[in-house]
């Protein structure tokens, strides 16, 4: 996370809902002593005890083995991030800087069980096939038993549950209106432009 608090966003329904809106992760874990990396798509789970990230690995991936065990880890959530030139401020003396927003849960992981493996499965496909409509959801039902079983048997679910939540939110709230103007006008509509944009408070 970002060391200044003015870019810290700590409010779990938006870091929530950041993660819903971009559920591709990055994953990075030692279960060993050795740092891996990981990417994949999560959903999030509200249960009964707190919140969880439910993902799946292929049976390969370095991560994997540790399942059995059990590890820490750190997911990030990256969505529009944007390199910002000194240029477009109309201040001087200003030097580059990248806006971001991003939001990091950490916890244990453990494997799933096969029940849980499959509800998961099902539970991805129709929350990224909604973003599709009107397009006909895919399920698995247009697979054969026998192929989606030879494909399960390639992956392992597991569940991060998660004890710190924090995002952060660089979107240049330390300078003023001007300067946050000017990148603005500069980025046109890279998507980084409307969430700086939605930052400034009307009439300014």
């Amino acid at each position: 996370m970002h060391p200044a608090t003015m870019f810290r966003e700590g409010e779990v329904e938006p870091l929530l809902a950041h993660l819903a809106a971009h559920p591709f992760v990055t994953l990075a874990a030692a279960p060993e002593g050795r740092l891996f990396v990981a990417h994949a798509p999560v959903v999030v789970r509200r249960l009964e005890g707190g919140v969880a990230l439910d993902f799946h690995l292929a049976r390969s991936n370095a991560l994997a083995p540790g399942l059995d065990q059990g590890f820490r880890a750190i997911a990030v959530s990256l969505a529009a991030d944007a390199y910002v030139s000194p240029d477009w401020y109309e201040s001087a003396e200003q030097v580059p800087t990248w806006n971001y927003v991003s939001v990091e849960a950490e916890g244990p992981v453990a494997a799933l069980d096969e029940a849980g493996l499959l509800t998961l499965l099902d539970d991805l496909s129709a929350q990224e096939e909604a973003r599709l409509a009107p397009k006909p959801p895919w399920t698995r039902a247009k697979l054969t038993d026998r192929r989606f079983e030879a494909l399960s048997r390639a992956i392992i679910g597991a569940r991060l549950s998660i004890e710190r939540l924090e995002g952060t939110t660089k979107l240049g709230q330390n300078k003023d209106v001007a300067d946050r103007t000017g990148v603005i006008a500069a980025l046109g509509d890279h998507p980084m432009a409307a969430l700086m944009r939605a930052t400034i408070p009307p009439g300014a």
